[in-house]
């Protein structure tokens, strides 16, 4: 078994899910992937990065997104409905998330990459929720949004992340049948949820190591 680390972070909004996958890589010595992906994905395809903003995270069947960008005189050539989808954008995304776990140990968080990665040996997907009032405050002090907008923002987010989740997944987002391991970062904190997860990852992969090779 490769002595290699590769951890996704689905998170509910506002939850800590991406100071708690930031942390995690720095305390393991890997990298860290986030928004960073789309930009990947953008230099891997030599499409235009705002496409790949755009569609983060959000189901659509159409070329609206790029129409409103400017880019309405590419639906006049056919080949483009296909890559500029949001599947077709999807898979280019998915490639990237491939290759990078291919070569290197990694945290990466959303994206659907626990499922893209689902049949890579050293993956280990992790979901972290969180209390409402914990994830309301967390908004309004980082978005620096008032109680009801946070809660706004909070009720929409999640509703997208779901919705992208279960339509190219087959798999239910935020149910902790869908991951390795399921947390609420209420009960222990930020930091101490971040041991916890190391600590997970690392018996997991002791586990691995002690498999025989196939």
């Amino acid at each position: 078994m490769e002595n290699k680390i590769i951890v996704t972070i689905g998170r509910q909004f506002g939850s800590g899910g991406r100071e708690i996958g930031q942390k995690l890589a720095e305390m393991l010595g890997i990298a860290y992937y986030d928004k960073e992906l789309m930009a990947m994905a953008a230099k891997d395809s030599g499409l235009c990065e705002e496409f790949f903003e755009k569609a983060d995270e959000r189901v659509s069947g159409n070329l609206s997104y790029a129409f409103s960008l400017g880019y309405s005189y590419m639906g006049a050539y056919a080949p483009f409905n296909d890559i500029l989808s949001n599947d077709g954008l999807f898979k280019l995304q998915s490639d990237t998330i491939r290759s990078l776990a291919e070569k290197q140990s990694c945290v990466m968080v959303g994206r659907c990459a626990d499922y893209i990665l689902r049949n890579e040996p050293s993956c280990v997907s992790v979901f972290i929720h969180n209390t409402a009032e914990n994830r309301i405050n967390r908004i309004m002090e980082y978005d620096k949004v008032t109680e009801q907008e946070a809660k706004d923002r909070m009720a929409s987010i999640d509703k997208s992340r779901s919705s992208y989740y279960n339509y190219y997944t087959n798999k239910a987002w935020g149910v902790a049948s869908s991951y390795h391991l399921s947390i609420d970062a209420s009960a222990l904190g930020i930091d101490d949820t971040v041991l916890f997860i190391k600590d997970f990852v690392m018996r997991r992969m002791e586990i691995l190591q002690k498999l025989p090779s196939i």
